[in-house]
């Protein structure tokens, strides 16, 4: 066991170097001939790339200058009482950021086919789209007013319950920009509902609230499921990974296969082939631009968490802050919301549904909520065990009757007084419940254990959304 800090991770030159060709050939792709079919997509790619070399170098080299701004904690995980430098996760927004603002000019400008004297294949821009400039600029507004605020958040550490709806400043550009756009409210109705409400239904000033509050949960949920190194990031990642492979099925493909998910119960087959046939698209060109904007922010976003999971990862160099967890947060709403695929990115997000739905006792003062709820770190055994709750006083019946339900379905482990009053209970999130299940384990093993539940989650996601939901929905369910 560790007596004192680990010294930073080093840093390859050899690979960054190595990378600078890869990336550069990407950018410049689209400039030669032939021209791909998205060329825009292989500039991405290539920025993506530079923006994890960004990151993987930038993070610990300014770690040093944010100690000195006393922007840094101590690991309470940890036996030794170090500095680590905090917030980071503004290194990691601006790099991501900034890798967005370069690429715009790649993504709307017709330069990159004009000197064709053929119609390239796929996606290419006539004329100058400014209808979907104007929603990508507002996505990157939305994102740098998130950016902002989780660094005050960093900065002034600012209480749960006044936190929880911050997102939605940082969603109002990208609400208003929907509405002026005159963007869609309409929802698909499941099949045994249509009898009533018809195969579509407005939800008009409803699904704004929808919008600002999936926001406002893809922001909080990854903030409130921390406390262990690598745990927001992994989280994040994971997510954006099962995003691209989502955005993915959409993309014209030059070969044909399908997926046999009649077997999930789909009365269909998810076929593949052809330009504008690929997956779900069903040679949709709307469905195709919707997931390469949703590529477009995913891409650089899973390149910056990999370079800075790099120094994340257990036993942490640097710290995310809750910096990270908005601007992420914030760039899965963004494209939920401007792709149109916000039910199947709340499958992506099941863990953080089960926490936050663990967790809204302790949040919404039902039960004791402690300033960190992180679990108990034993020094002697490097290992965690569950943190507990204790009551001062005894708790409320709706309290009590709560936590008695908890117990019976073992994700709690309650202390009860002889007389039948509840002391103390485990803290009210997934890492805890992990504990109580399976035991104490090191920090190490206790995010390999979160990433594998991201993952099935992922899994089940996929299940549900391309085979299970034949049975509730009909047709391409764009």
């Amino acid at each position: 066991m560790a007596s004192s800090q680990p010294p930073p991770r080093p840093i390859s030159s050899t690979l960054l170097l190595a990378l600078v060709p890869i990336a550069s050939w990407f950018i410049v792709r689209p400039f030669l001939d032939p021209i791909p079919s998205l060329p825009a997509l292989y500039t991405s790619i290539g920025f993506s790339i530079f923006t994890f070399m960004a990151t993987l170098y930038l993070v610990p080299a300014l770690g040093p200058t944010f100690v000195k701004a006393h922007l840094s904690g101590r690991d309470l995980l940890k036996v030794y009482a170090t500095q680590i430098p905090e917030s980071l996760g503004l290194v990691c927004a601006s790099v991501y950021i900034l890798a967005l603002i370069l690429f715009i000019p790649f993504a709307f400008s017709d330069s990159l086919t004009i000197r064709s004297t053929r119609t390239p294949e796929g996606i290419f821009v006539s004329e100058f789209p400014h209808s979907r400039l104007s929603v990508y600029l507002s996505s990157l507004l939305s994102l740098l007013i998130a950016t902002i605020l989780g660094f005050l958040d960093d900065v002034f550490d600012i209480r749960w319950r006044h936190k929880l709806p911050i997102p939605i400043i940082a969603s109002i550009p990208l609400l208003m920009v929907y509405y002026a756009e005159r963007g869609n409210t309409h929802i698909v109705v499941p099949l045994p509902l249509r009898f009533l409400l018809g195969s579509l239904l407005n939800l008009g000033p409803l699904y704004y609230l929808y919008m600002s509050l999936l926001s406002t949960f893809a922001t909080n949920s990854i903030n409130i499921l921390a406390g262990i190194n690598g745990s927001e990031v992994s989280q994040a990642l994971i997510i954006a990974i099962s995003v691209i492979l989502n955005d993915l099925l959409y993309l014209p493909w030059p070969i044909g296969f399908h997926l046999p998910v009649h077997l999930l119960g789909s009365n269909a087959e998810v076929e593949f082939g052809g330009v504008w046939s690929a997956g779900m698209a069903y040679g949709s060109k709307e469905l195709v631009e919707r997931h390469l904007f949703s590529l477009y922010f995913m891409l650089p976003l899973v390149a910056v968490c990999s370079g800075f999971m790099y120094h994340n990862w257990y036993p942490a160099r640097v710290f995310p802050g809750d910096t990270l967890c908005y601007v992420t947060g914030m760039a899965f709403a963004v494209v939920g919301i401007q792709a149109h695929f916000s039910k199947t990115l709340l499958l992506f997000f099941l863990p953080q549904i089960f926490n936050f739905v663990l967790s809204c006792p302790q949040l919404f003062g039902l039960v004791p909520c402690p300033r960190h709820r992180v679990p108990r770190f034993d020094a002697d055994t490097n290992l965690l065990h569950p943190s507990k709750a204790i009551f001062m006083k005894p708790p409320s019946k709706l309290a009590a009757t709560v936590l008695r339900i908890l117990s019976i379905f073992k994700l709690v482990v309650l202390t009860v007084h002889p007389s039948g009053v509840i002391l103390e209970t485990t803290n009210l999130t997934i890492l805890n419940f992990f504990l109580v299940r399976l035991g104490p384990m090191n920090e190490k093993r206790l995010v390999q254990v979160l990433m594998c539940c991201q993952i099935g989650g992922s899994v089940l996601a996929f299940s549900v959304r391309y085979g299970l939901a034949g049975l509730v929905y009909d047709g391409d369910r764009r």
